[in-house]
């Protein structure tokens, strides 16, 4: 099954480093980010699960759980965990997903259906496209993804700067333009009537084309 921007994620149940859970209960009314990571003990993913637990309280500052998932079972993650503080700094403060079963990858495309049942005997290469990052909204659906190769460590700041936007797009009628930043100008929807939009903007808009109006961020 092949997944795309607004799709239902699909939930499911599974031991995690804090438990169990249910995966679309466990989200709540809120947003999620779900990272996901070939093989535990990697070097790549264990500086990116480090620098994700240091950014913990940006996610949450905007309504946003974080969860990782690793094609190894809970206990491994348990030991990797103990690696990631010492080297990286910073505890794991979140969640990670065990799937040794390969049942979530598989439900979220990110390995195929014939890969076998199990992540025994499996290396990081035979997983490498377990390299996603899914933005999940409060309505359960999938409002962006990101996917690396495995020598090519994830940027998270980018991954709040994606959250940013997709939160502030999901309540306004405005787009955000190449490389912005929180509170920076913003582009009104096409869909947008200018009669509508100066309601909204009593005080104009600026228009470096005809087909481009820039406005404050609301």
């Amino acid at each position: 099954m092949s997944l795309r921007i607004n799709d239902e994620a699909p939930d499911f149940s599974a031991d995690t480093t804090q438990g169990p859970i249910s995966f679309h209960d466990w989200i709540g009314e809120g947003w999620a980010i779900m990272c996901s990571h070939p093989k535990d003990f990697t070097p790549v993913c264990t500086t990116e699960l480090g620098y994700m637990a240091k950014l913990k309280p940006e996610f949450d500052k905007r309504n946003c759980k974080v969860i990782g998932i690793s094609v190894d079972g809970v206990s491994d993650h348990e030991k990797w965990s103990k690696d990631i503080e010492s080297s990286q700094g910073h505890a794991v403060n979140y969640p990670l997903i065990g799937d040794p079963e390969l049942k979530v990858v598989k439900a979220y495309d990110m390995l195929p259906a014939d890969a076998g049942d199990t992540s025994e005997g499996r290396t990081a290469a035979t997983n490498a496209t377990a390299r996603s990052v899914f933005v999940i909204g409060p309505d359960k659906k999938i409002k962006a993804t990101l996917t690396y190769p495995m020598s090519t460590g994830r940027n998270f700041d980018e991954i709040v700067r994606l959250l940013d936007s997709c939160q502030l797009t999901a309540n306004e009628k405005v787009a955000t333009p190449v490389n912005w930043q929180q509170g920076e100008d913003v582009v009104i929807l096409p869909a947008v009537s200018d009669e509508d939009a100066k309601a909204k903007y009593p005080d104009g808009w600026e228009t470096p084309l005809p087909y481009i109006r820039m406005v404050p961020q609301p």
